[in-house]
Formats: C-alpha cells, sequence, structure tokens
C-alpha cells in the first residue's frame, strides 16, 4: 500500500528538482557557446566548448567593475542594516511603549510597497545633495526596505530568549553594551545571519532603484546585464556567463548561512 504513494512521492520529487534546475542548467550550459551556436542550433551540451564569454567578464572593466559595485553597496547595506534593526529589535521584544505595534506594523508596510513608489523622492533627493552615482546611495536606498525585514526577523528570535536572562545579567553587573555582545548577541546569532542573508539578497538582486540611481561609477552588475544590446543583436553567451557569476555570490552565502535559515522557518519568522 505504501510503496506505490511513495514511488510517487518520489517521481514528484525528482521532476520538481529537474524542473527547478533546468533553467540553472541552460544558463551554465550557453555561457560555454558561442553567440553563434546559441541561435543557430538546439543542444543540451556545448558543440564547440569555449571560455571566451568568461575570459571577456574578467578583463572587460565594464563587467567586472559591475560585480564589484554590486559587493560594495550590498555589504555596505547588509552591515548598516543589521546595525540598526538589532537596538530596533531589541526595543519591540523587551519594551510596551504607545504605539509600539502601530509603529512595528507601519515598518512592515514599508516592505510591502514597491520600489517604484519610492523611485522619484530617491532620485531627486539624491541629485539635491549630490549621492547619484555613489554605492552609498544604493545602499542607504535600500535600507527602507532591509531594515523592516531585518527588524521583523530579529524581533521574532530575540522574544523566544527569556528575559530573566536580562534581568540575571544586570545583577551580575554588565552594563548593557557588555551584556548585549557577549551574552544576547551569541544567543540570537542564528537570527542575525537570517536578516543578514535576506537583506544580502534582496540588495544583490535589486534592479529598479540601482539601475536608476546609478549611471556609470557605480552601475551594478544587475544594471549591466540589461545593456548587453549592441549593433550586432544580443550578446547571449555573456549575459549567459554573467548570469552564473551573479549566482555564486548567492550561493556561497546561502551555504554558510544553510542552518540559520532552517531555523528561522522553524520559529516561524521567516
Amino acid at each position: 500500500m505504501n510503496k506505490p504513494r511513495f514511488q510517487a512521492r518520489t517521481l514528484f520529487l525528482l521532476a520538481y528538482i529537474v524542473f527547478a534546475l533546468l533553467p540553472i542548467y541552460w544558463m551554465v550550459n550557453m555561457s560555454f557557446k558561442t553567440n553563434a551556436e546559441i541561435v543557430s542550433s538546439f543542444s543540451f551540451f556545448p558543440q564547440h566548448f569555449t571560455w571566451d564569454n568568461y575570459k571577456t567578464i574578467f578583463t572587460d572593466p565594464s563587467w567586472y567593475s559591475g560585480y564589484i559595485n554590486s559587493l560594495i553597496y550590498v555589504a555596505i547595506n547588509t552591515v548598516i542594516s543589521i546595525s540598526v534593526a538589532l537596538p530596533a529589535a531589541y526595543a519591540f521584544s523587551r519594551y510596551s511603549f504607545l504605539g509600539d505595534k502601530h509603529v512595528f506594523f507601519w515598518l512592515l508596510t514599508n516592505r510591502m510597497t514597491p520600489p517604484a513608489v519610492f523611485l522619484l523622492p530617491f532620485f531627486q533627493l539624491y541629485t539635491t545633495v549630490g549621492l547619484m552615482d555613489t554605492h552609498i546611495a544604493v545602499a542607504l536606498a535600500h535600507l527602507l526596505f532591509n531594515v523592516p525585514l531585518a527588524v521583523w526577523i530579529l524581533e521574532g528570535f530575540m522574544s523566544g530568549i527569556p528575559r530573566e536572562i536580562d534581568e540575571t545579567a544586570y545583577i551580575d553587573g554588565y552594563s548593557f553594551p557588555r551584556f548585549f555582545a557577549m551574552i544576547f548577541l551569541p544567543l540570537i546569532k542564528a537570527g542575525v545571519g537570517v536578516a543578514a542573508f535576506f537583506c544580502f539578497m534582496f540588495s544583490w538582486v535589486e534592479l529598479l532603484l540601482a539601475r536608476t540611481l546609478t549611471s556609470v561609477n557605480a552601475k551594478p552588475i544587475v544594471a549591466t546585464m540589461t545593456r548587453t544590446v549592441s549593433a550586432s543583436g544580443m550578446d547571449w553567451a555573456t549575459l549567459a556567463a554573467a548570469g552564473v557569476l551573479t549566482i555564486v555570490p548567492g550561493a556561497i552565502v546561502i551555504w554558510f548561512v544553510r542552518n540559520y535559515i532552517a531555523k528561522g522557518f522553524a520559529m516561524g519568522r521567516v
């Protein structure tokens, strides 16, 4: 009785894995082909294997500078988001104040708002203060979306820590900064990892704000990948290679925080 059900479940999982991995495999497959082969034939394996597409990305400043710019503003945003969210989440988890639930809900509504809504205000503000086409411009713009998410995730982890730990530390003579850094922060390191992961992923893949607020000096890789059309047509091969390399940082981050993400799902905050 259970064997057919088990086989059906296995077949379903295999079909789902193939369906999910097929686009990634096809992009990797295209990255080792030439443009002529991509547009002229259909094949599951490169007929004329080449590394030229990856060489183009690593040797052309217009390509590799996009990865560097993206990593810079993503790192800045992630550090600032977590630094701002930690004390805010602690306040929401430990104290009750007038309008606390309304403020918490307001933070979440900011996260739900499409980035296009804030595009014009950011553009006019940064043009006025001279922040256009800088890494800090994109990093600050992404704070509007990442800080509420980080606060929401961290508040869930902090609420699971008993308040008695705080009281015991104060009785033992710990100052708040010392208690937070030496005792409390290690207890919620899983939450910090989960929050940092989601902040990183949003900033890494976000296109609209990153493309509008930059032009040359801080143009990210997601903007560079949308400008691969030339007089000879779309450079499919180089675009596929760039896509493969774009997946790598996210995959590395997922590898390091995979256990924390699982814990975040278990605690119901992800």
